[in-house]
Order: structure tokens, then sequence, then C-alpha cells
């Protein structure tokens, strides 16, 4: 297992050697600093902590610029861990860039999906509208609770709610190209999240 921490630049469109145009994901993909390393004895499981877009120090707490400086690094605003890697292939204060990754291997990219405020039932969960003609007095209502024998909304009961904003991984996405000097990855296919929104980008655990 191998993964870095990026950020989502947007989509486009690249062409294939044979002539074929494929739709790709440009992920800024580091460089990560590895801010921790976890190992059984003093954790209870193995994992390393990398880190991703520099903070300023003005903005950050005292045990974070604490826990930064022991990888003479500068406070991060996005850490993870990654677990199921090969510890003594890291070291604290390491640096992590693009070219971890290399073209056509599979990843898995984690994100938190855009956030669409409060939705009904027709937009949140597919439902079918009531007749749309004048006198129905039901069009995009959320339809029958349930049995009113129970006297209570059974659990799971899809009703209107916060839509979106949910941490979402889509998996088997192809790396169609590396930039390295760039720190830059294209995958083929789009990700979850918004622009300029942070993202994890894992080796495939289906592949």
């Amino acid at each position: 297992m191998k993964g870095i921490l990026g950020k989502k630049l947007g989509m486009t469109q690249v062409f294939t050697a044979e002539g074929n145009v494929l739709p790709v994901t440009v992920i800024e993909a580091g460089p990560c600093v590895v801010l921790q390393k976890k190992d059984v004895e003093n954790d209870g499981y193995e994992a390393i902590q990398i880190g991703y877009a520099d903070k300023k120090e003005k903005r950050a707490t005292k045990p974070e610029i604490g826990h930064a400086k022991k990888a003479n690094a500068t406070p991060k605003r996005y850490v993870k861990e990654l677990r199921g890697v090969d510890l003594s292939q890291y070291e604290v204060g390491q640096e992590l860039k693009a070219d971890l990754f290399a073209e056509g291997e599979y990843v898995d990219v984690t994100g938190i999906s855009k956030g669409k405020g409060f939705a009904g039932v027709i937009k949140r969960w597919g439902q079918s509208t009531g007749p749309m003609s004048h006198g129905s007095r039901y069009h995009r209502g959320p339809g029958s609770m349930g049995s009113i024998q129970a006297n209570r909304v059974p659990k799971g009961k899809r009703l209107p709610g916060h839509m979106g904003t949910d941490t979402v991984t889509i998996q088997n996405l192809e790396v169609v190209k590396v930039d390295a000097e760039r720190n830059v990855i294209l995958v083929k296919g789009s990700i979850p999240g918004p622009k300029n929104s942070f993202v994890n980008i894992k080796s495939a655990i289906k592949k």
C-alpha cells in the first residue's frame, strides 16, 4: 500500500496514442511530508501520518507547530494516516511527490462530495413527483410515512434532509499521466468534491 494527499484542480481531456479521447481529473499530488511513524509497540498498529499544504503558523495551534517541528516541517492543513505500509520504506521528515505513482497504475481516490444543502426526496432519493396539474395538491411531497399501526416513522425512511458533504471513495481509477516536475497526476474519470478540495489517493485495493 502507498498513498499521497493532494488537491483536485479540475477536469480536462487528453488523447491516447490511438487517437481516443479520455476524460481526466487533474490532481496536484504533494509534495507531502511524513510527520509521524506509528508502530505496534507504541500505538497498537502500524501507519504513517502524512501532511499536505502549508498552514500559516499564526493559524496553527502550539501542538500542531510542535508536532510538525519534529519532522522539520511547517504545520499542515490536511493531515491523514496511511495504514498497511512498509514502515522501513519511510522516515520522519521524508518528502513524498507525485512520482510515487506511475502511468498505468490503479488508485482509489477519497474526497468530500459537493454540498447541496437541504434537499427534498425527489432530488435526494430520486423519487417520482405527484401529478403536476392544478388541483392535485401533491407535487413534490415525501409520500406515506408507512403503516399507521406502528405509530412512528421507521428507521431508514427516505425523507428530505441534508444532502452532500459525504466522504466518498471512487475505486479503480487508472493513472493516465504523471508530471513529476509539476507534481500533477491525471486520473481517468471523475472524483468527488469541488475544485481545490483536498483528496486522498491510495493504491487500489481491488486490483
